[in-house]
């Protein structure tokens, strides 16, 4: 049996990642409305604890996790270890007695309790002092209703109020000033104000290291000189080369041998961390996780079919939020470095091979299954090669964060 995850991250106030939301299928093909609430949060639970794990997930963060009033009644969420979870309430669940009492229980136990999608009405007013957080979806809320939500909790200062579907920074801005705490959906990957950016010197020599190494045979002085005209570079590079992680104890003395020790494999590595630390710079670092997040998968999907473009794949998913790190136009900003069309093509005009891993790697971190399986269905790997791919992609971008 396959199971397929997607994560949202949730932000607080600062942009800094609070917690993710796990979405689960049973399969691509499985998808809602086609199971049922209660099969979807059965098959969650069971693939959590046995398939793919919620520390590979959530990567030390809290998990949202949605909960339907027959798996609460069941218990279910005991099942999850309380430490690392948040248990959300279904819109589907009914104010009833046994649903409260089994919510006492959980609180009691030391479980983070929240109400999804919440439209408010008096009976869960008695639920108020087990609940921690109150999800509003800010795309289906009038501000009246939102008022009154928040008139409500008032007698209950530990309710934190949670904004989701927050897709652009009018919006975020609105839910603070309204007093919300936590924030959900993509304004953080998309331009604050889109305008003209002169790039810095250090964004032309990574753009140039990445258009050279992008090559089938790159010129090795031409790469030492490159990264020698930058002495932060110079730096990072000669403490990358002497990392615990490559268990290497050579003498390194000049960039050329810190390039010869790495090889070209991890020197592209090297040059992409740099890039998504220096474009993603006064930007939440999740944006730049999913930069990484995206590349690695872009390449894992391309090596999979042995597409000869996996290091061209590479970059695409790395480049693919270059517009939100620098608050510009995307096509402008391509047009500004030194790249392949085999590289500009998929990301400006969403044509080729390489486009369709890019909307397949967007389809995956939304949790939108229908569009991801038509993305699959264009290429030559099986389901469960993909979803092991994608969760690698999280592993290595996770890991890769540690050095920037």
């Amino acid at each position: 049996m396959s199971f397929y995850a997607a994560r949202q991250p949730i932000l607080d106030i600062n942009k800094d990642v609070f917690a993710y939301e796990l979405l689960f299928r049973n399969s691509l093909e499985n998808v809602f409305p086609k199971v049922s609430d209660q099969e979807a949060t059965s098959k969650m639970v069971e693939g959590l604890q046995f398939n793919l794990g919620l520390e590979k997930l959530s990567q030390n963060k809290l998990a949202f996790i949605n909960f339907t009033h027959e798996s609460l009644l069941e218990g279910y969420p005991e099942l999850l270890p309380k430490d690392q979870i948040v248990v959300e309430v279904l819109e589907t669940a009914r104010p009833t007695k046994r649903l409260l009492a089994e919510c006492q229980k959980l609180k009691q136990n030391g479980y983070i309790l929240a109400l999804d999608d919440y439209e408010h009405a008096i009976p869960w007013i008695h639920f108020y002092p087990y609940i921690d957080i109150i999800k509003i979806d800010f795309t289906l809320t009038s501000l009246q209703q939102m008022e009154e939500i928040i008139s409500a909790i008032k007698p209950f200062p530990h309710i934190k109020l949670l904004a989701e579907k927050v897709e652009t920074h009018e919006e975020f801005q609105q839910a603070v000033e309204m007093g919300f705490s936590y924030f959900q959906g993509y304004f953080f990957s998309k331009p604050e104000v889109v305008e003209s950016v002169a790039l810095k010197p250090s964004h032309l020599v990574l753009s140039q290291l990445m258009a050279e190494l992008s090559k089938e045979d790159p010129d090795i002085p031409k790469l030492s000189s490159l990264i020698e005209s930058d002495v932060n570079l110079s730096f990072k590079l000669l403490r990358y080369s002497q990392s615990p992680l490559f268990k290497r104890r050579a003498e390194v003395s000049n960039i050329r041998q810190a390039i010869v020790l790495l090889g070209l494999g991890e020197l592209r590595r090297f040059v992409a961390l740099m890039f998504a630390a220096e474009f993603g710079e006064n930007k939440p670092a999740e944006l730049t996780l999913m930069s990484l997040i995206r590349a690695r998968f872009c390449e894992l999907l391309a090596l999979a079919e042995k597409n000869p473009q996996n290091e061209s794949a590479f970059l695409v998913g790395l480049l693919s939020l270059l517009d939100a790190m620098l608050n510009a136009r995307l096509d402008e900003l391509l047009d500004k470095l030194p790249l392949s069309e085999e590289v500009k093509r998929p990301l400006m005009r969403h044509e080729g091979k390489l486009a369709t891993y890019l909307h397949l790697c967007e389809q995956f971190e939304k949790g939108h299954w229908e569009a991801a399986e038509y993305e699959i269905a264009q290429l030559s790997i099986e389901h469960q090669q993909i979803q092991e791919q994608y969760l690698e992609s999280l592993s290595w971008a996770t890991e890769k964060m540690l050095f920037l």
